[in-house]
Formats: structure tokens, sequence, C-alpha cells
């Protein structure tokens, strides 16, 4: 009896977060101790959210979130503040067609939460209530930009 022939064994798809850091974090409170004052309006916050990705080596690549907002009240502004989030990502094998998506989707997710406590930790320390941002659908941004993309 002939023994059929083995295909070679499936490589497991992985994805590992090698490190994750601030890159650049700036905050202004360019009105204090003015804006500090309580003047019972709400502000007006302006929050957004860029990515960008770079390969650093085969299968290695970095994620950078980008989080700028702004509050703004009676036509002031009470403050700004301006993150880089990075993380390091070891991807390996995903089809190719996949790996675009998983870099501009998966790994801004991964990264959100701890960007959003540096903001609000910031903020907080600014003198301000902590601002607590909303989550972000980076399926939807990456769909968006790939649209913009075409035009």
């Amino acid at each position: 009896m002939a023994a059929e022939p083995q295909s070679p064994p499936s490589q497991a798809q992985s994805f590992v977060v090698k490190g994750q850091y601030i890159k650049d974090l700036s905050f202004e409170n360019p009105h204090a101790p003015h804006s500090l004052i309580a003047t019972g309006n709400k502000p007006a916050i302006d929050v957004n959210v860029d990515l960008k990705a770079e390969a650093l080596q085969e299968g290695v690549y970095e994620m950078t979130l980008h989080l700028a907002a702004r509050a703004v009240s009676d036509g002031n502004t009470l403050f700004l503040v301006d993150l880089a989030y990075a993380g390091i990502f070891q991807i390996s094998n995903v089809p190719a067609e996949r790996l675009e998506p998983l870099i501009m989707t998966d790994c801004p997710f991964v990264l959100f939460p701890f960007a959003r406590r540096v903001i609000a930790d910031v903020t907080r320390d600014g003198g301000f209530p902590p601002l607590m941002l909303d989550p972000v659908d980076f399926h939807a941004l990456y769909l968006q930009n790939r649209a913009r993309m075409k035009m």
C-alpha cells in the first residue's frame, strides 16, 4: 500500500505586540488660570484621529495612532492635547490581501485603550475633567480612507 503524499504543515498566523509607547505628547492650556474657572457651559470638543503605518523590517510594523483634541468654550480654547501613540507589531503568515486591513484596523484597535488613558490622564492633570474619548470604529475609518484614495 502506497503512502499518501502529505501536504506541508500550514504555518499558523501570528500577531504579536512587541512594544508600545508614547512617540509624542503635547498639552496646552493657553488661558490658564482663567480657563480653569467653571463657566457652567459645556465645552465643544473636536477630536481628530489619524493613522500611520510603517514597515520596519520583514514582518515587523510600526503603527502610530495620532489623536488630537481641542476643547472650546465661549470662543476660547480651553485646552489642546496632541498624542502620537505607537506600537510595534510582528505579523507573520498572513495572506497579502489581509495584511493592510489587519495593520490599519487591528493594530490601532489594540493601541486605542492605552492612548485613551493617556489623553484622560493628561487632561485631568491639566486641571480639567478627564477627557474620555469615545471608541473609534477603525474598520469604518479604514474603508473611508480607501474610498477617499480611489477618488
